[in-house]
């Protein structure tokens, strides 16, 4: 079988689209296409028409031909069987079947064409593997995008490292002097320095000076869209050398302006900001228990598997609290079997749940507020085969009819936990628009880079345990909906651990110091497979 061209046609005879798969020249191809409309026949129920050379293979669609041109000798079942493929294809890319469809599609189309057709010989695709060949992401852009990344990473470290020594650079200039400030960001380092007025009862002399200093680090050729100017708050009064701006540093800022520059000159709320930043109460002691959930769930129903591996970590400020010894209440649950740190005293948590180094004139580790793994006190783990542990089940129920696929999900959640910030990524097939959602409990995201529905459920308590979601797409395999993923986080934990007491080991009788306990439930892995 050897096809010479395949083309959509109007009812009139216009080409719209033509592809050519083996050599020929355009008169000829103009001359073959141009005979077409006077060989077909009406009221004729075969759709195929030879001529002493070449064998015109036709199919109706609304008010277009979708036409085969091929050489006599070719198999006609095979002929048929691609242009039924290609008429599938064409309204999958084309939204209107008529002439300006056709046209605003064209290379849409002729792409199409050549994942069919190679050579003159059909390929074994189906269409939705002409649609995901079509749409197939390439390797070699992303590799290029990962470098171009990678050089923008670097030059920002450059940038930052050449910001840092003409910082250094003005302190040491200014050491000693008054009356001068600095301010960087974004990549620059800009200071500017007020008048100075110097007067004595003797003889009197004033000068005026502006110096407006502005160094851009971001690229050698390339100025930013927005500058921030500060200016200094001025001292108490009674000192005898006073902030100001100059007359120069105001026609500065004027000329930046009639640039079409943003200026921004009060400081004073930004230093606010910064103090009440670094003023935020913290307290000195801090115990987090997190648990971490690892599930497998079968679709048709049953679990694959089920792990929470939990852990409570211990944050410190001070020294002066770090010689103590923690008392927890764990829920009594049998299933969960926990297990100490090396330097615990195991005896002590054995048999009064208190968690305290073997030396207890040994301090506990300190570190800043801004450490999250802190010091890890204690693990447990957890397996269970029961589903009725399971905080949150999915069940999918994909069915087609005629060309469309109809999807129904429904969740429902255990009332064990409320489950916050829901995510479930829901698989699709390769669209080229985003799936027709009927009906949802919740809010949705399509992701078309990655051909994935996103369902989010922003609190599940107790007045919506259950909801659905029902959205429609093109014919599909019921396997390309799984696996679905789930992410989720909730304030509750299997092992309802909680932190009772912290036991100060300094004499003197102090008082406990306080003390925060943070618990939070986590999805690792959580799937329906």
């Amino acid at each position: 079988m050897v096809v010479l061209a395949a083309s959509v046609l109007s009812k009139s005879g216009k080409v719209l689209v033509s592809r050519q798969f083996v050599d020929m020249t355009r008169i000829r191809i103009e001359g073959l296409l141009a005979a077409f409309p006077k060989l077909v026949g009406t009221g004729k129920q075969h759709t195929y028409v030879e001529t002493e050379n070449v064998r015109y293979v036709y199919q109706p669609i609304e008010a277009l031909y979708l036409l085969l041109v091929t050489n006599k000798q070719s198999n006609i079942l095979e002929d048929l069987e691609t242009l039924r493929l290609l008429s599938k294809l064409v309204p999958e890319y084309c939204y209107s079947l008529d002439e300006e469809g056709i046209c605003k599609t064209a290379f849409e189309l002729i792409f199409a064409f050549d994942e069919v057709i190679c050579l003159g010989h059909k390929e074994n695709v189906t269409v939705a593997q002409v649609k995901q060949y079509c749409e197939m992401e390439s390797h070699e852009e992303k590799l290029h995008k990962l470098v171009l990344q990678s050089k923008i990473n670097e030059t920002k470290d450059v940038m930052k490292r050449k910001a840092s020594e003409i910082d250094k650079s003005k302190i040491d200039k200014n050491k000693g002097e008054k009356g001068g400030f600095m301010s960087m960001g974004s990549g620059r380092i800009e200071s500017s320095f007020s008048d100075m007025s110097i007067s004595s009862s003797g003889s009197g002399f004033g000068s005026s000076s502006g110096l407006g200093l502005t160094t851009d680090v971001d690229s050698f050729s390339t100025k930013s869209k927005g500058r921030q100017l500060s200016s200094a708050t001025a001292p108490p009064k009674g000192l005898g050398m006073q902030l100001g701006k100059s007359q120069k540093t105001n026609q500065f800022l004027e000329s930046l302006k009639a640039e079409g520059e943003l200026i921004v000159e009060d400081v004073q709320p930004r230093a606010g900001q910064a103090r009440v930043a670094a003023a935020a109460p913290t307290d000195p002691i801090t115990l987090t228990a997190e648990e971490k959930l690892n599930v497998t769930l079968k679709r048709d129903g049953g679990i694959s598997n089920f792990d929470v591996q939990g852990t409570l970590s211990l944050q410190i400020l001070n020294q002066e609290d770090a010689l103590i010894q923690v008392q927890i209440e764990t829920g009594g649950n049998p299933g969960i079997l926990f297990k100490t740190h090396p330097n615990m005293n195991k005896e002590l948590f054995s048999n009064e749940n208190i968690l305290g180094l073997k030396d207890p004139n040994r301090p506990f580790p300190t570190g800043s507020a801004g450490d999250a793994a802190g010091v890890g006190l204690l693990k447990w783990r957890m397996q269970s085969a029961d589903e009725s542990m399971v905080p949150l089940t999915i069940n999918c129920w994909p069915s087609v009819s005629g060309n469309e696929t109809y999807v129904s999900i429904e969740y429902e959640a255990s009332a064990m936990f409320d489950l916050r910030n829901v995510v479930i990524y829901v698989p699709l097939p390769a669209l080229r628009e985003a799936p027709n959602v009927r009906q949802i409990d919740g809010e949705w995201r399509y992701d078309s880079r990655n051909s994935v529905l996103e369902w989010s459920i922003l609190l599940i308590d107790n007045s919506n345990r259950s909801g659905s979601m029902e959205f429609v797409v093109p014919p599909a395999d019921s396997s390309v909906f799984f696996p679905i993923s789930v992410r989720f986080s909730a304030t509750s934990t299997y092992s309802d651990l909680k932190v009772v007491n912290i036991i100060p080991l300094r004499g003197g009788g102090a008082p406990s110091p306080k003390f925060s306990q943070r618990t939070n439930l986590i999805t690792e892995n959580y799937q329906v497979v």
